[in-house]
């Protein structure tokens, strides 16, 4: 199974991209915290994929990755809503969120602290820091990497073309999760939705990495 990794960080529009990926017939987990659910899945989004991504590369060989491109004036708002949401729990040392989704923000969000979340200036040098850490990484393999931003309107014949299907000029991206929504993954019914938790021969154990 050839794995696919998008590894656009949060609100770049992962969800509307993983929505699209399962009508068009791909398992897809959006967000994996065990080894099973990333085995499983064709498709693996957000955490922890944007930051384990050189990883996920050495262990799936021939694996392709699609970065996630989003407007700065639009992208900082909507994190820095999502971040303020979410320090609490992940500044919990004794409980919250799931430990990798901890790592994986703390990583890229550093320091993860509300005067920096409140730092516009602070929130793009880690977009840009990011960005410019992924295309250096792929700089040698172009053809291994697709940047998108899915509110190009070429953005959904750029993805089939990236991933090897007909032209199909009625494919268009839902819009998903706009302004303070960030559930309408968990509302999406689908059968080929892997959980992010999905327990397997490890249990819920993740990669030693």
């Amino acid at each position: 199974m050839r794995k696919i990794f998008i590894i656009g960080l949060p609100r770049t529009g992962t969800t509307s991209l993983c929505a699209t990926l399962l009508e068009l017939g791909y398992s897809v987990a959006h967000t994996a915290f065990t080894q099973a659910a990333i085995e499983q899945a064709e498709v693996v989004a957000d955490t922890p994929a944007y930051c384990d991504y050189p990883f996920l590369d050495q262990r799936y060989p021939g694996a392709k990755f699609i970065y996630l491109e989003r407007d700065l004036s639009l992208w900082l708002p909507s994190i820095q809503q999502l971040l303020k949401r979410m320090i609490k729990n992940i500044n919990n040392d004794s409980g919250g969120f799931n430990p990798i989704l901890k790592r994986c923000f703390k990583s890229i969000f550093n320091p993860f602290e509300l005067a920096a979340i409140n730092n516009p200036p602070h929130l793009s040098h880690c977009y840009q820091q990011h960005r410019q850490q992924v295309l250096r990484y792929f700089a040698h393999r172009p053809q291994d990497l697709l940047s998108l931003n899915i509110a190009d309107p070429q953005a959904p014949q750029q993805l089939l073309g990236f991933l090897g299907h007909a032209a199909d000029p009625s494919l268009q991206f839902p819009q998903l999760n706009q302004g303070q929504k960030i559930t309408a993954w968990n509302k999406i019914a689908h059968p080929l939705k892997v959980a992010a938790n999905l327990p397997g021969q490890h249990g819920r154990k993740y990669f030693d990495i």
